[in-house]
């Protein structure tokens, strides 16, 4: 059995609000890797819940923010489809990241 671990650091200032997000993947070959905004989100089944974190630092632009969050509801779409093979829900939630993509300017 593969195994793999993913691990995020994240440096705070005084205030706790995030000034830098590093990960680092036991099975990449590259160092530790900064990024300026994380979103995780886990299944508790048990509880039948979603627990999230959602983390960027002070760097990250509302422009790159609204890319983000265009890209994740996107991919979001891709794995609705992929893990239930429903393509209705799959184009509709697919059809609103283009509108929230065009609404916040990082498509055409």
């Amino acid at each position: 059995m593969k195994k793999s671990e993913i691990k995020f650091t994240i440096t705070f200032d005084d205030k706790k609000i995030p000034e830098k997000i590093n990960w680092d993947a036991s099975d990449i070959q590259e160092q530790t890797t900064a990024a300026n905004a994380v979103m995780i989100a886990l299944w508790d089944a048990k509880e039948k819940n979603t627990l999230r974190i959602d983390l960027w630092t002070k760097e990250m632009m509302v422009e790159e923010m609204q890319r983000f969050v265009y890209d994740t509801i996107s991919s979001l779409a891709t794995t609705y489809s992929n893990a239930t093979n429903d393509e209705v829900l799959s184009k509709e939630l697919r059809d609103f990241s283009v509108t929230f993509g065009k609404k916040a300017g990082v498509i055409g």
